[in-house]
């Protein structure tokens, strides 16, 4: 049961950063774009997940997926304290 909430998780993830990217490309606004990057990063971490709990469940993968994750979550920070610097100056 928790197996496929994992692939779950890790296609859902997937599946918002190609939306994101899609509307990016649509409306050239770049809180898309960073936001798609955030989910990006989010999916491998999911991915990586899968791959922790299921595939080799003998190797510790944490600190990895934890690193994956702020990476992620960072990216959307930077981009958002970057536009929001760029949108004052303009």
């Amino acid at each position: 049961m928790a197996t496929g909430v994992y692939v779950l998780c890790a296609l859902a993830s997937v599946v918002c950063a190609l939306l994101l990217l899609a509307a990016y490309r649509r409306e050239r606004a770049r809180l898309l774009l960073w936001s798609c990057l955030c989910f990006g990063w989010l999916a491998v971490n999911n991915v990586l997940l899968v791959v922790d709990r299921v595939v080799v469940s003998d190797v510790d993968l944490s600190i990895v997926r934890a690193a994956t994750a702020l990476v992620g979550l960072l990216t959307l920070l930077f981009g958002l304290i970057y536009d929001t610097g760029r949108g004052e100056s303009a």
